[in-house]
């Protein structure tokens, strides 16, 4: 079985997926109770394609849920990725008996809704039609038809006519567009919802609003608008309303990574640790709580730390997946930065044993943040300094590195500057008053400007006030 595996993975890599050597910390039969429908078998799938410790486990676990749906293309992919990865299994084997049946009668419903259907339209009932339109869009999804099942649930709109049946039909639509992978129309049919609802619907419904914006936002790669959206969903809903999307757990690793990424420390405080809506499901991930406490309290190496422990079980994320590289460096960086921001210069060592990673030296990274401009420092050696602002297409010379030299603002400079700009002010207003003064002394009225016209000139205040002081 191992070179079976190895052969396995070795093709999903050519083939540009993401291979995951280290177990994950979740169990696998609890993690996929958190969710219903045909994301189940995408989760599962994914796992399985991925994961080397849990290949064979999720791709007979994908085998077992795709046989109690009706996606007969489904279970043939996960029989083959199993044939590969575990000739051996009883599971590797197509179950032809199985598969001729489940076609056969899928097409007998097939046939049997649309006859149902053109029936309804002949008798020109708007609710029949509309059940028709949803039972026959609710049967393409379960056979693996997405195109088929997001045109018959949008022909239910017009035949819709109660705040529920909007919702549903939004609910349809939104679920098709996110297994399509269509991260625009999620949004557009969540804001067709929005305008469908009454105030009592529209917040037992926005906790599945709020995560399935996130979960589009992720995929457009809007990551801070995500965040937030995440951190505004309501943790009163029971999770059942969104499980076919994403669990309880999912929303606090969502919202609380992102924000972690893309907030300043002050946002991470008030807007996620002191968030009592998102402290409920921060409390399902407690190792996110303490990787932001972490940061916030300026712990960053600790911080770094708790994500790598996890950083397998965010790779097996089909949402997060592709995005996990781009989030955790963002949050290296980040963590770089702060550690760097008290100090004038940190010896290579120091940041080696805060942020080294084996067999790769800190140098490079910081090289690359210099160039970046994510990192406004330099590096010192022994006999030159390299600047701060270097060419991105030359590498400075990383031999016998000492230093990193933060760039240090002129203080001088800032507090000349700032003295000159406060005189002038205080010039401006004192000026001001004593014009006001003047004024008052003559017993005049000082008057807006008049409007041009005939042979006239608008009354300046400045000449007038001038006259006063003279």
């Amino acid at each position: 079985m191992a070179n079976s595996l190895l052969a396995f993975f070795t093709l999903m890599d050519n083939q540009g997926g993401v291979v995951v050597k280290d177990a994950p910390k979740f169990d696998l039969d609890l993690y996929i109770q958190n969710y219903k429908g045909r994301t189940r078998f995408d989760r599962l799938f994914l796992i399985g394609r991925s994961s080397v410790p849990l290949c064979v486990d999720a791709l007979k676990a994908a085998i077992a849920e795709a046989k109690r749906g009706r996606d007969t293309q489904r279970y043939k992919e996960a029989v083959e990725c199993l044939r590969i990865a575990a000739p051996s299994e009883p599971e590797a084997n197509l179950d032809m008996a199985w598969l001729d049946n489940q076609e056969r009668v899928n097409q007998i419903e097939t046939n049997r809704l649309l006859t149902e259907l053109k029936g309804y339209k002949n008798n020109l009932i708007k609710e029949s039609i509309r059940m028709g339109n949803e039972d026959l869009g609710k049967h393409y999804e379960s056979i693996g038809d997405l195109n088929a099942a997001a045109e018959a649930y949008s022909k239910m709109r017009p035949d819709a006519s109660t705040v529920k049946q909007f919702i549903d039909v939004g609910k349809h639509l939104v679920r098709v567009s996110v297994q399509r992978r269509e991260w625009g129309m999620v949004g557009a049919h969540l804001s067709k919802m929005g305008g469908a609802q009454s105030a009592e619907d529209e917040k037992a419904l926005q906790p599945y609003v709020k995560i399935a914006q996130g979960i589009a936002l992720i995929g457009q790669e809007k990551y801070l608008a995500a965040a937030h959206s995440f951190l505004a969903a309501e943790p009163t809903a029971p999770s059942s309303t969104y499980s076919d999307l994403a669990s309880p757990n999912d929303v606090a690793i969502y919202g609380g990574l992102l924000a972690l990424a893309f907030m300043d420390r002050t946002d991470l405080q008030s807007q996620v640790l002191d968030n009592p809506r998102f402290r409920s499901f921060l409390e399902l991930e407690p190792h996110i709580r303490r990787a932001i406490a972490q940061f916030v309290s300026g712990r960053y190496s600790a911080c770094i730390a708790i994500l790598e422990s996890y950083r397998a079980d965010y790779l097996l994320d089909i949402y997060l997946q592709k995005h996990i590289p781009h989030i955790y460096a963002q949050i290296r960086s980040k963590c770089i930065v702060q550690y760097l921001v008290p100090f004038s210069c940190v010896s290579l060592e120091t940041m080696t044993k805060a942020f080294g990673i084996p067999d790769q030296p800190i140098e490079d990274e910081l090289a690359e943040m210099i160039q970046s401009g994510a990192l406004q420092a330099r590096i010192n050696t022994i006999d030159k300094v390299i600047p701060c602002l270097t060419p991105r297409n030359s590498r400075p010379p990383l031999t016998f590195l000492k230093y990193v030299t933060t760039k240090a603002t002129n203080s001088r400079v800032q507090m000349q500057e700032s003295a000159l700009q406060a005189a002038e002010n205080y010039e401006r207003q004192a000026l001001d008053r004593l014009r006001r003064i003047g004024l008052a002394a003559a017993d005049l009225e000082l008057k807006g400007p008049k409007k041009m016209g005939g042979h006239g000139f608008a009354n300046q205040p400045e000449y007038l006030m001038e006259e006063t002081l003279g």
